[in-house]
C-alpha cells in the first residue's frame, strides 16, 4: 500500500509564468483553454479527476443516464497541452505571503492562483440533517440516491407491513430551485411510465412526491410566469407541493417541520441551498456568505494575484448586487474572460473588466414540460422551452461521445419511456431482525 509520504506533486519547473488552478468545473476547464500552451504552465488541483455536466446529475439519480455519459476525465480535455498538469488532490490550505498551495502531499509555488472550487451543500448548521439527507452534487451522490431509490423500491415490493411500505414510498426534496424540480419531474414521470412495469406488485399510487420549500413560490430564481407555469406541470404531474415550508430536522426516518408537521421517509433530498467551497488560508473579510469577494476582474479582494471564479467569487455590480447566480454560465463566461485577461498581462496589455451576459435560464419538468426565461423578459414554456432545454444541454457537454450518448439516451426514452441504466452499485448495509437479512437504508455522508 502507497503512503501519502511516498507521494509528491511532481510538478517540471518552469520559466513560464505558473498558473494553479483549484477545481476541475466550468470555470476552471472554460480558463484553461483560453490560456495558450506556449505561454502558460497550467496545474490544475481537483478533488474529482473529471469535468462532470452537473444540470444532468438529476437525471443519473433518476436512472435516465449513466454517470460516464455527463462526465469526462479532465487529462482527456486536455491531453494535446504539453505544459498542462493536473493532479487528483485534495487542496488544503493557501498560502499568500509565500505565494504557495498546500495538499495533503506537498506544496506548490504559483505566479497566479485561481479559486474556482465551486460550491458544496448548505445544511445551515443542521447536521443531522447533513448526516441522514442526500445530496446531489457530485456523480457520488447520484449514484448514490439512484441506489438508494431503488433499494426503497425493492424493499417496498418485499415488506408486508403497510406503514413501513408508506415510508419506503414517500419521498422528500427539500429546495424547489431548479434542482429539486427537476428531480421531482423526473421522479414522478418514472412513476408514472418505468416502475409499474418494473414492480407489478406494487402500487405506485402510493408513491408521494412532496417538493418543499420555505419560500412562496417554485423556482424562485425564475420569472413569476415561469414560476406559474412550472408549479402546474409539476401538480399536473401529481408532486406534492408544499411551500412556506422549512424543514426542523431529519433522523433518516423522519421529516420533522418547523410547523410540526411529520412524514415518514426513508429518502429525503437536500437541495435546499449551497455555500461556496471555501479553502483556508485567506483572512475572513474578503469571504462574505461562502463566497470570496472579488473585483471585475475576478481579483480576491487585496489581492492581484489570486482569482476566484465561478460559484465561489461573488462580483458585485449595479445589476447584481447580490453576485452573479451560482450557475453554470457566470462560471463559464468568467473562466474564458480570465484567460483572456491573463494573456492580455503577458502581452502588457490593458485588462477589460468583466461583464456578464445573461443568456437565459432554462428548467425542465418533464416530457414536453420546460420553462425559459430569456433576455428581453421573454419566456417560454411546453414543447419549444423543452426542445431549447435539450439543445443547449447537449451543446454544453464536452466530448462528442458524451453528446451522442445523451441524445441517444433521450431519443430512446422519448419513443420507449424506457430507462436503462436501474441499476443499484453501491455496497449494502445490512442488519439482522426477525425476518432475517434485509436491506436497509445507507446514510449519504
Amino acid at each position: 500500500m502507497l503512503h501519502l509520504e511516498h507521494l509528491s506533486l511532481n510538478i517540471p519547473d518552469t520559466n513560464k509564468p505558473r498558473v494553479v488552478i483549484i477545481g476541475g468545473g466550468f470555470g476552471a476547464v472554460n480558463l484553461t483553454k483560453d490560456l495558450p500552451d506556449k505561454d502558460f504552465q497550467v496545474v490544475m488541483l481537483s478533488k474529482l479527476n473529471y469535468y462532470g455536466f452537473w444540470p444532468l446529475l438529476y437525471q443519473v439519480a433518476t436512472a435516465g443516464l449513466e454517470p460516464e455519459s455527463i462526465a469526462e476525465p479532465v487529462r482527456k480535455i486536455f491531453d494535446d497541452r504539453k505544459d498542462f498538469h493536473f493532479r487528483f488532490v485534495r487542496v488544503t490550505n493557501i498560502d499568500p505571503a509565500a505565494k504557495t498551495v498546500t495538499t495533503l502531499i506537498g506544496s506548490i509555488r504559483y505566479d497566479y492562483l485561481v479559486i474556482a472550487t465551486g460550491t458544496t451543500s448548505n445544511y445551515f448548521g443542521n447536521q443531522q440533517i447533513k448526516q441522514h439527507a442526500f445530496g446531489l452534487k457530485t456523480l457520488d451522490d447520484a449514484v448514490n440516491l439512484r441506489s438508494q431509490l431503488l433499494q426503497s423500491f425493492e424493499q417496498a415490493s418485499m415488506t408486508r407491513d403497510p406503514e413501513t411500505r408508506q415510508a419506503l414510498l414517500n419521498i422528500v426534496i427539500a429546495g424547489a430551485g431548479p434542482t429539486g424540480v427537476e428531480l421531482a419531474g423526473s421522479l414522478a414521470e418514472m412513476r408514472r411510465h418505468i416502475l409499474p412495469r418494473d414492480y407489478p406488485g406494487l402500487d405506485f399510487k402510493q408513491m408521494n412526491i412532496y417538493l418543499v420549500d420555505g419560500l412562496d413560490r417554485v423556482l424562485p430564481p425564475l420569472s413569476p410566469e415561469s414560476s406559474k407555469n412550472t408549479h402546474e406541470y409539476l401538480e399536473e404531474l401529481g408532486v406534492i407541493i408544499k411551500l412556506n415550508k422549512l424543514v426542523d430536522s431529519y433522523d433518516g426516518h423522519t421529516v420533522k417541520f418547523k410547523d410540526g408537521e411529520q412524514i415518514r421517509s426513508q429518502t429525503m433530498v437536500w437541495a435546499a441551498g449551497v455555500a461556496g467551497a471555501i479553502i483556508e488560508g485567506l483572512p475572513a473579510e474578503v469571504v462574505e456568505r461562502g463566497r470570496y469577494l472579488v473585483n471585475t476582474f475576478n481579483q480576491v479582494q487585496g489581492y492581484e494575484d489570486i482569482f476566484a471564479i465561478g460559484d465561489v467569487a461573488v462580483m458585485k455590480t449595479d445589476k447584481w448586487p447580490k453576485g452573479h447566480p451560482q450557475v453554470a454560465q457566470p462560471a463559464l463566461q468568467q473562466g474564458a474572460h480570465l484567460g483572456k485577461n491573463l494573456v492580455r498581462q503577458l502581452r502588457n496589455q490593458a485588462w477589460q473588466p468583466f461583464s456578464y451576459f445573461d443568456k437565459g435560464s432554462l428548467a425542465i419538468v418533464g416530457r414536453a414540460r420546460a420553462v425559459a426565461d430569456l433576455p428581453g423578459n421573454k419566456t417560454l414554456r411546453g414543447f419549444i422551452a423543452w426542445v431549447a432545454w435539450l439543445f443547449v444541454h447537449v451543446y454544453y457537454l464536452i466530448g462528442f461521445r458524451s453528446k451522442l450518448i445523451v441524445l441517444a439516451n433521450w431519443v430512446y426514452r422519448l419513443f420507449t419511456y424506457q430507462r436503462g441504466a436501474r441499476i443499484i452499485v453501491r455496497p449494502l448495509i445490512k442488519e439482522e431482525d426477525k425476518m432475517g437479512e434485509v436491506f436497509v437504508r445507507q446514510p449519504a455522508n
